[in-house]
């Protein structure tokens, strides 16, 4: 393995043994677990997902967890001509010698990905091909908020935060083991016991109808004792959850290449479009005390010059005056930047203004979403205009020489006028800076199409189509006239794809093994995303995916309504209509 690694692109992505990287004795440990982020190593090592579940499970004594990421494609062809296995970061050993292996699902568009790793490790892709002699294979992270176009290749999905769930789910295979591998209980008897924890959600426990249109007619479990609805778990108290102190720190340049805190999960908004508030409903705050102090522990043990705080909206958290505060007074002698998300205008007005000009520079973002104040108003948008021109000046006068803006097409009831108001917002805190400087700002503009995601009040609404979304893009960039607005728009055949695999159902199944074995890889990547890989898949399987763009009935049971988020159906549709309402 180590000659190959001289003749790939960035081999200190499979090399291991970064700094902080805990030693385990692998063959003395009770339970092998392999944690696997179906991406490339500088994309998964930036989440921190990974890094808690990585942690938590070997603070456990008889537990082994190591890493496996999706290898380049140049990687990809020297273990497939040279028939090799896909091997852990940590030991170098193999997928087949583990008991357990979660995958952590970010993204629809790395679907492929998880077929690709399954194969390297010599896995049958199908859960029905795995006997005891094999791993289990569950999935957690954002995409089980609909698992159900996956369901084919896993034995169970952790529905939301898994912190305390992976520790029941790790107690019962811990008492099962040994009966499991000796084949005295059946996998389906295993699995049985896992679906009686809350949270656990076990796909081959259930079973569809659809109706002659195609819409789902009923879905209930099979057998006896099975829940008919799984409950999202959550973690109540954030200060007394674990989070990684011993932040592993890469060889080599990560997308994220800082120190991450999360402040809080969840978020006091209740925009229309977002997905995430759903998947970490409810909202919950760490501690000002607790973040410092997790800031300065980290810190030193790893010496990273820029902090991001991490959370759904940071500006909103209660007590964001006093935290920046703490942390320039922690970090203003050690020459260590602060990262701010995306944050609200209102935030920066004022004195927080003074606390953010202390700061090393790093950006600031700005999320419209709309360039109209009545869009906002039917995507229940937060966004005061006048209020954003002061922060925008404010910030200006604080040193920033650019900001970047994000915004979404293909909204409800969207107007070309509120195309125009995308660009005469971008002009304007461009030349917001004149007041400052004598030269306009240059203004970074990232312009997406709306999905309309499971669990939001928007689910019922149909996404755009791509003839739509061309005439948007194409209208927008024929408009652009200021040098110093640089807009950049996300491929439009990524977001139709993402929008059909995260609103649909078990079908889909089969056309993912489908594009999987076409080809497709890596479909979040420009580089390597090819649409005629999934539109042939689409065909070849006589499946239509406008079908799962268009509009739901109200009444209609959706592939995701299983799942209870904590946020109920009725409270959904009460949004969505006021959606409608407003004109």
């Amino acid at each position: 393995m180590e000659d190959l690694l001289l003749q790939v692109n960035k081999p200190g992505r499979y090399i291991g043994s970064e700094w902080n990287v805990p030693r385990k004795d692998f063959d003395k440990a009770q339970i092998k677990f392999a944690l696997i982020f179906p991406d490339l190593y500088e994309i998964g090592m930036s989440n921190l997902g990974l890094r808690i579940i990585y942690g938590i499970l070997n603070n456990l004594e008889d537990v082994s967890c190591e890493r496996f990421f999706s290898c380049d494609a140049d990687m990809e062809l020297m273990v497939r001509q040279n028939r090799l296995e896909f091997r852990s970061l940590e030991t170098k050993k193999r997928l087949r010698e583990f008991d357990i292996i979660g995958f952590s699902l970010g993204s629809e568009l790395s679907y492929a990905n998880v077929l690709n790793i399954l194969e390297l490790g010599l896995l049958p892709l199908q859960a029905s091909g795995r006997d005891h002699t094999f791993p289990l294979v569950i999935g957690g992270g954002p995409c089980t908020l609909n698992p159900e176009p996956l369901h084919e290749f896993f034995d169970l999905f952790v529905m939301g935060e898994a912190e305390e769930l992976i520790l029941e789910l790790v107690d019962i295979y811990r008492e099962n083991k040994d009966k499991f591998k000796a084949g005295r209980i059946s996998k389906q008897e295993l699995l049985f016991l896992f679906s009686q924890i809350e949270g656990v959600y076990v796909p081959s426990l259930y079973e569809v109808r659809y109706n002659p249109e195609g819409e789902i007619e009923e879905f209930k479990p099979k057998i006896k004792g099975v829940p008919p609805r799984v409950k999202k778990r959550f973690v109540k108290d954030l200060n007394s959850s674990f989070f990684p102190l011993d932040w592993l720190v890469p060889y080599i340049q990560i997308v994220h290449d800082r120190l991450i805190l999360e402040i809080m999960r969840g978020c006091p908004n209740r925009c229309r479009f977002c997905q995430a508030r759903s998947g970490y409903f409810p909202h919950r705050q760490r501690s000002i005390g607790n973040i410092l102090n997790l800031a300065s522990d980290i810190y030193k043990r790893t010496g990273y010059e820029e902090i991001s705080l991490c959370g759904l909206s940071v500006s909103d958290y209660s007590g964001v005056q006093e935290l920046l505060q703490g942390l320039v007074d922690l970090f203003k002698q050690k020459a260590v930047g602060l990262s701010l998300p995306s944050i609200k205008p209102r935030a920066i007005v004022g004195n927080l203004s003074c606390l953010i000009s202390t700061i090393k520079k790093t950006g600031l973002t700005f999320a419209p979403e709309a360039g109209s104040e009545r869009l906002r108003k039917i995507i229940a948008k937060d966004f005061d205009e006048e209020e954003f021109f002061k922060a925008t000046e404010q910030a200006y006068l604080s040193g920033y020489q650019h900001l970047k803006l994000y915004f979404m097409i293909g909204l409800p009831q969207e107007k070309d006028a509120d195309l125009d108001g995308i660009i005469e917002l971008a002009e304007r805190v461009s030349e917001l800076r004149r007041k400052v400087k004598r030269a306009p700002a240059q203004v970074n503009v990232s312009v997406n199409t709306l999905i309309p995601k499971p669990h939001t009040p928007l689910q019922w609404f149909p996404m755009a189509d791509m003839e739509s979304i061309k005439h948007k893009q194409a209208y927008l960039k024929n408009k652009i006239k200021n040098k110093r607005l640089i807009f950049s728009f996300h491929n439009r055949n990524m977001s139709f794809l993402e929008g059909v695999l995260s609103r649909g159902d078990r079908r889909l199944a089969q056309v993912i093994l489908c594009a999987f074995k076409n080809g497709a890889r890596f479909d979040a990547w420009g580089n390597y995303f090819i649409p005629e890989k999934w539109l042939e898949a689409f065909k070849d399987t006589d499946i239509d995916p406008d079908f799962y763009l268009k509009e739901k009935k109200n009444d209609e049971i959706l592939p995701w309504d299983f799942l209870d988020v904590g946020i109920g159906r009725e409270a959904l549709l009460s949004e969505f209509k006021k959606t409608i309402d407003i004109t």
